[in-house]
């Protein structure tokens, strides 16, 4: 038994989103636990082949969460690690309407086929500090209790609202122990998120004039805590990032970046900068993040699971060793960006005397 709960590995466990690295990871941590009889991994596309040795004590199903009610039943399964969601919007996989249906609808779909599974135990949901969202009128800190001032620009924020209050509804099932973790931004030597992949970029666009707080949490101590919350006993929401703050301009120096300031108004615009240079996309959940930063208390975390991630500051260094030595602007993708944000900024004085 690990520290920090009362010994409760199930015998059967089922993880969504198992085609995914963060799903993958999980499965075959669970999978190694002497202590766990059974993991099924469920996902509707194949797993990445690159997952294959990873997934390799794993039982596998394709099988859409609409379709999971009869697995659950046939099975015995006594828990359920949801962790198929969507975090940006994919044009090539149908856009926003298909990231609301994979993780608003899905989620309801889930949920449902756990209310008629009998021998369900233990409920596992994979939430984010999003649910707080971002403005000028936030707390310096958020506890699990805080409620957001403003409801999330972003699509990812606004789902994990409606995600977090169907686990509410749920909860009234109380012979299940649900546990929602509501995670920082992953980040570390493996992760590869949309986070990540700003910092590595050469040029990374910031708000000018502000220099918002940051928290992470490494990719390790994240599959730590899922794995403590299937094995042990922990009901209820946690906060889970790593202690201690970064401000963006010292994320970024350590990581030997370029920061180029733009005017608020352009920051979305500004997003081109990455794109028009292949480091993805970003859309308002990053943008806000980048404007206003968000620091959460993990108080709560460190006291029910008795374990502390590492700190913010050294998932970060942990992410740049694995980088160091990457990409490298090259002057003619430095005088892209810079023509950019000097378009973003006449278009903001344009509308600016436009109102005036």
């Amino acid at each position: 038994m690990t520290p920090g709960g009362t010994s409760g590995a199930p015998g059967v466990v089922v993880v969504t989103g198992v085609g995914r690295y963060l799903g993958a990871h999980v499965a075959a941590r669970l999978a190694a636990d002497p202590r766990i009889e059974r993991v099924i991994g469920v996902d509707p596309a194949t797993p990445n082949p690159e997952l294959d040795d990873l997934l390799s004590g794993v039982e596998r199903v394709r099988l859409d969460l609409d379709s999971l009610g009869g697995l659950l039943a046939d099975l015995d399964v006594d828990a359920v690690v949801h962790l198929a969601l969507v975090t940006a919007p994919d044009p090539q996989q149908g856009g926003r309407s298909a990231m609301k249906e994979q993780n608003v609808i899905g989620t309801m779909q889930l949920l449902a086929a756990c209310q008629r599974a009998p021998r369900l135990r233990k409920l596992v949901v994979r939430s984010s500090t999003a649910a707080y969202g971002v403005s000028f009128r936030d707390p310096a800190v958020f506890t699990e209790e805080t409620e957001p001032r403003e409801v999330p620009r972003g699509g990812f924020g606004r789902d994990i609202l409606d995600i977090e209050g169907y686990v509410r509804g749920f909860r009234r099932r109380s012979d299940v122990t649900a546990t929602v973790l509501r995670f920082a931004p992953f980040i570390g030597s493996t992760a590869d998120t949309t986070l990540t992949r700003y910092f590595a970029q050469p040029v990374v666009p910031t708000v000018f004039g502000r220099d918002p707080r940051l928290q992470f949490v490494h990719f390790d101590d994240a599959l730590e805590v899922l794995h403590r919350s299937v094995a042990e006993e922990h009901s209820g929401t946690y906060n889970v990032a790593g202690p201690g703050v970064l401000s963006l301009s010292q994320a970024i120096r350590r990581a030997g970046r370029v920061a180029v300031p733009v005017l608020e108004p352009g920051l979305s615009g500004a997003a081109a900068i990455a794109r028009s240079m292949g480091f993805g996309r970003y859309g308002l959940d990053q943008v806000d993040l980048f404007v206003h930063g968000r620091v959460v208390d993990t108080t709560r975390l460190e006291r029910e699971y008795g374990f502390t991630p590492r700190s913010t500051a050294a998932a970060f260094d942990d992410f740049i060793r694995a980088h160091h030595g990457g990409v490298v602007v090259t002057r003619d993708q430095l005088a892209t960006a810079e023509q950019l944000v000097l378009e973003g900024i006449r278009q903001v004085r344009a509308a600016v005397r436009e109102r005036s």
